[in-house]
């Protein structure tokens, strides 16, 4: 049977995609500009983070929430989430994991009671989904909140998402020249171990050298924490696969061109931002 022609119905070629199927070129633009913001607010003032983090925060629960709504018709109580997710990132800063833990334990509570209105009927299902939600999105968050209000902040944001860039960037070059051998067939089909493996050496490359020269501490930690957050970028890209095809939908939201929803960009970030602050507070004392 021959090859299905995809017809630009306005003339010439169609837009280039990538390997995921959208479009290399917006793709590599939103990419471009949201590593810009992020860098802005790093480097201008480290503090300046933390805005942005509370706004993805916020997105990322209306993002999550929408999905729920649209592909398993949960209704989350997303005024709650909101402002319970907020309270999780930016009360971090003064107060720490206390300030965290009170936030999130209120949330719940709160999560609770908005629900009990609507009486017993799914109750179990639709409160589950809501304390889901908020720990998936602001709790996770809120450590790398953690992470940017630390004497050496500005080091160690740096370092987590290097790491990520890192894991990302190696598993896409390795899967494109060598992959072979899937790793989850039934999740994510385009991810192979080859492209883990190419995972494993850039990020524990990064992790290295970031460690030696912008937390000035030995290499062996670096790249233990480079190694462990490969693992965890890796799994949390494929816990959210899971999660969308539970759902039955391809993306999270349509915010960003050529990327989908701006949770479909931080599906690993989110997890390996826990990671990242537990293994860099074990080997990369402040």
């Amino acid at each position: 049977m021959p090859a299905a022609v995809v017809v630009n119905p306005q003339g010439g070629n169609p837009p280039r995609a990538s390997r995921a199927g959208r479009p290399l070129v917006a793709a590599i633009a939103v990419g471009v500009g949201m590593g810009a913001v992020i860098l802005a607010s790093l480097l201008v003032e480290r503090h300046w983070f933390v805005a942005v983090l509370a706004l993805a925060t916020a997105v990322g629960t209306w993002e999550l929430s929408g999905a729920l709504r649209r592909g398993a018709e949960i209704a989350v109580p997303l005024p709650v989430l909101l402002v319970g997710g907020q309270a999780m990132v930016w009360l971090s800063w003064p107060f720490g994991l206390r300030g965290v833990a009170i936030s999130f334990a209120v949330t719940v509570l709160a999560v609770l009671l908005w629900r009990m209105r609507a009486g017993s009927a799914h109750f179990v299902r639709d409160v589950t989904a809501g304390i889901f939600t908020a720990a998936y999105v602001p709790l996770f968050c809120s450590f790398a909140t953690l992470m940017t209000v630390a004497p050496d902040g500005l080091g160690r944001v740096l370092t987590f998402l290097i790491c990520v860039v890192a894991s990302d960037v190696g598993g896409y070059a390795a899967g494109v020249i060598a992959g072979k051998h899937p790793m989850a067939p039934t999740i994510s089909p385009k991810k192979s171990w080859e492209g883990f493996a190419g995972s494993q050496v850039a990020g524990m490359t990064a992790g290295g050298l970031c460690v030696v020269f912008l937390l000035h501490d030995q290499w062996w930690a670096g790249v233990l924490t480079g190694a462990l957050l490969v693992v965890s970028a890796t799994l949390g890209d494929l816990v959210e696969s899971l999660i969308k095809r539970d759902l039955g939908i391809k993306d999270m939201g349509s915010l960003l061109p050529g990327h989908g929803g701006l949770m479909d960009r931080l599906d690993s970030l989110l997890p390996t931002a826990v990671v990242a602050w537990a293994v860099l507070s074990l080997l990369v004392p402040v």
